[in-house]
């Protein structure tokens, strides 16, 4: 995927502005920020969901000129809320990904791309409660299940792991992870910095819409960058076993040293 100068204007102004990026098979690619950046707006505009300015391209052509049921084939997105008006069990609602291949041959794949979603995301167990009745992170896991299942060579992904516990969270990148080593692009909003850091090839760090820095987290994630970005001062210091770097902010005032 390929995307330049794209500019999305919204309540008369651009809350995405020149924005240029790029994910290639196998990379995983996290957009982080601070609320209001344009993350979301961004990922909208990637799928084809927002009208942009610019130009995005998606296996070699714009976007535009991919028809709906292709595009389809080709990218699954994930809303950062699932909402539904009918109260579908979470197997029927993973299965719903499997409709861009109607009438094709790989409709054959249909009962094992539902399983393998929901094993992935451990959602197996409640395939036949009413997705209305799940937790808000159930939910979540259900909503990322159907994705998968579409079997698409991108995926965005907009905060997957918002409303999730520390194990899920995990489970999702590592996921997510999974996917490009078996050669998908998968580009990703994220709020938490430590699991960008920890599970992203590159970052695009994004302010008022514009790009601030795009690179391996391990060069756009300083603590003066970072500290401007975000307008709190920010400490990055080396994992103690050597891992991702640790994205820490600095208390305020009077909030008590635990």
């Amino acid at each position: 995927m390929r995307a330049s100068g794209v500019r999305v204007q919204l309540g008369g102004r651009y809350v995405v502005d020149g924005v240029d990026l790029h994910a290639d098979a196998g990379e995983l690619i996290a957009l982080v920020g601070p609320n209001g950046a344009g993350k979301s707006t961004l990922l909208a505009a990637l799928a084809g969901d927002v009208r942009a300015e610019g130009l995005v391209e998606i296996a070699g052509l714009p976007i535009g000129r991919h028809r709906p049921a292709e595009l389809a084939r080709l990218r699954a997105v994930l809303p950062q809320k699932a909402v539904l008006s009918f109260p579908f069990t979470a197997g029927e609602v993973v299965r719903m990904g499997r409709a861009p291949w109607a009438g094709r041959p790989e409709r054959a794949e249909d009962e094992a791309a539902v399983a393998e979603a929901m094993r992935q995301t451990e959602t197996t167990g409640f395939a036949r409660r009413p997705f209305p009745a799940l937790s808000g992170g159930e939910q979540a896991r259900v909503a990322l299940a159907r994705v998968l299942a579409q079997r698409t060579p991108l995926l965005l992904l907009d905060e997957p792991t918002a409303a999730l516990d520390l194990r899920h969270q995990e489970l999702v990148l590592s996921t997510a992870r999974e996917r490009t080593r078996a050669g998908a692009a998968v580009v990703v909003v994220l709020h938490d910095l430590g699991l960008a850091a920890a599970y992203a090839d590159r970052v695009y760090l994004l302010a008022a819409g514009k790009v601030r820095g795009a690179g391996p987290p391990a060069e756009i994630f300083t603590e003066e960058l970072l500290s401007e970005v975000y307008q709190h001062e920010v400490e990055v210091l080396p994992h103690p076993a050597g891992g991702a770097p640790l994205v820490i902010p600095r208390r305020l005032p009077g909030v008590p040293a635990q």
